[in-house]
């Protein structure tokens, strides 16, 4: 760790996200032949919880930093960078439990679950790189995508109101005094 001003920063080393690098947060799907059958190589979906979106988000100026973390209780999520170009996702595991306890915090969002805030050893960053994208398991704490270009678009599914009512976030620079960076 490296104290920079009033927050410590932590510096991550990029794992290579692989079926079994990945599988505790989620799936790395790659391509598979056409026809071939339905399989657990494909990602397995909870998009019942409500109408799934499907669309292309534009984003801009992504360094490879971040601060806080965000998960979504109620449905899997796809990520994948359009052109198979390298990105990178900070995660924890998922923490929703099913009542209050000492060190739990009740979401603000409509489902109002509880959790286990993430802790600063438990984030990894992955580095995604070629023509794959992630499935996200319910729950699991992200933070990106990031990249080092000035813009880059990702195909993204969740459901429509995802980011309206099951987005909650953990900011580690106001709870814990620390930033990462994803030391490539």
């Amino acid at each position: 760790m490296e104290i920079s001003g009033e927050s410590t920063t932590v510096k991550l080393k990029p794992i290579e996200a692989t079926p079994e690098t990945f599988g505790e947060y989620g799936q790395v799907v790659e391509a598979s032949p056409d026809g071939e059958e339905f399989g657990p190589r494909d990602a397995q979906l909870d998009l019942s919880r409500g109408v799934p979106r499907f669309y292309i988000m534009h984003l801009q100026d992504r360094p490879l930093k971040f601060s806080s973390i965000t998960h979504h209780a109620s449905v899997t999520q796809c990520l994948g960078a359009i052109g198979g170009h390298v990105w990178y996702l900070g995660v924890a595991k998922p923490s929703i439990v099913d009542e209050k306890g000492n060190d739990t915090v009740k979401s603000r969002c409509a489902s109002g679950h509880y959790y286990v805030p993430p802790s600063v050893a438990d984030v990894r960053v992955f580095k995604i790189t070629g023509p794959k994208f992630l499935k996200l398991n319910q729950g699991t704490w992200h933070a990106g995508p990031l990249f080092r270009a000035d813009s880059m678009d990702f195909y993204n599914l969740e459901l429509s109101n995802t980011n309206v009512v099951d987005h909650t976030s953990h900011n580690f620079v106001k709870k814990n005094g620390v930033e990462f960076l994803i030391d490539e």
